[in-house]
């Protein structure tokens, strides 16, 4: 076992009990270095790094004790093990030590067979102790990185909840405002563009859209091949959230803008948005997803579904917080939404100037007094 890896730090204030032990100790294999008090010891400690030192008891100055007690009080040595040397007439003293922390002890004059014993446990038990923090170091860091992770695809609320054990999370939130978009011709696109660049874009596109969603406030809950849903008003409400997904919903259309000029290929979204109550959490035990339940969002959907291209496709529940804010075009013909009927909607085109927020909030008031 013992070779140039491993290093001894001998402290005695009898110099031919130094010399015996070091030339001992240097022919198993270690390499050694000496203090003559506990002092010298302390500050050879503090420049170097040890394997295992070998302590005597009883020297002037400061007794072996006593640095024992300020290695175990320092974090950057108490892992390290501590073989105390005694007389044979103190074994007292000793125990005390092993009760200080000590990892064993020895008597004077040093049986060579028991030295090399305690010398091979001690440092035994030092790489045990050693693979141990490594150990608990990589659990911390594999806790840390599923954290992260955890919080990429769950609101912090949630993931709070999860981390505590809780697995049925369903909550109530009385008014949200939801958004569907998707890529027009996406099947057209896709058997057009090879593999890699279609992922590369498809990458590209939605990274920008999570940036909008952090931009906004939102909450992205997922994407399914080519649709994009995000919401606002959860897990921590808001009031603004259908004015938050009216901005993103316009930059989003910015964005993909920007990538068809270009990229000099037709690319276009259709988004949809509806305003109102949602059960969202989740549940089940395997692959946690956050996600959202009612006719709000199937509606949100519908309205994805019956839009236009690059249009902005928007009920009338979502209407009424956005029309002091935003300009909104009734549609020509109602839609006939699936489980609910004919339904008027809109086209959300842009945002209005301040002069015409400021006379909507003017008739508001006048309209109350």
């Amino acid at each position: 076992m013992p070779d140039d890896r491993y290093s001894i730090l001998v402290v005695d204030d009898v110099r031919l009990d130094r010399e015996i032990l070091r030339e001992f100790l240097r022919k198993m294999g270690f390499y050694v270095r000496c203090a003559e008090d506990g002092l010298e010891a302390l500050d050879v400690l503090d420049s170097e790094p040890f394997d295992l030192v070998l302590l005597d008891i009883v020297m002037p100055r400061m007794y072996g004790s006593k640095v024992l007690q300020i290695i175990r009080a320092n974090p950057r040595l108490n892992y390290m093990p501590v073989l105390m040397m005694t007389s044979v007439n103190d074994t007292e003293s000793a125990a005390h030590c092993i009760e200080l922390g000590a990892d064993d002890y020895l008597v004077k004059p040093h049986n060579k067979t028991l030295l090399k014993a305690r010398i091979h446990n001690c440092i035994q038990k030092k790489n045990f102790r050693e693979q141990e923090k490594m150990m608990l170091r990589k659990v911390e860091e594999e806790k840390q990185m599923s954290d992260r992770l955890l919080m990429r695809i769950m609101p912090k609320a949630i993931a709070d909840k999860l981390k505590k054990g809780q697995r049925i999370i369903v909550d109530y939130f009385s008014e949200v405002t939801v958004m569907f978009s998707d890529i027009v011709g996406y099947t057209k696109m896709s058997t057009a563009l090879p593999e890699d660049e279609l992922i590369k874009l498809l990458h590209s596109i939605y990274s920008s859209f999570d940036e909008l969603t952090f931009k906004h406030g939102l909450e992205k809950i997922k994407t399914i091949g080519d649709s994009y849903m995000v919401v606002g008003g959860i897990p921590n409400h808001f009031d603004y959230h259908a004015e938050a997904i009216a901005n993103m919903a316009l930059d989003m259309k910015a964005i993909v803008k920007q990538y068809r000029t270009s990229l000099g290929k037709p690319i276009s979204m259709r988004f949809g948005i509806n305003t109102g109550p949602v059960r969202v959490g989740i549940i089940g035990t395997r692959k946690f997803s956050y996600d959202l339940w009612g006719d709000t969002v199937n509606i949100a959907s519908r309205m994805e579904s019956h839009g236009l291209p690059d249009q902005i496709h928007v009920t009338h529940s979502s209407r009424k917080y956005l029309r002091d804010k935003f300009v909104l075009e009734q549609r020509d013909k109602k839609i006939n939404v699936k489980g609910v009927g004919p339904m008027t909607s809109y086209f959300l085109t842009g945002r209005q100037d301040k002069a015409s927020i400021l006379a909507a909030r003017r008739r508001a008031q006048e309209m109350k007094e």
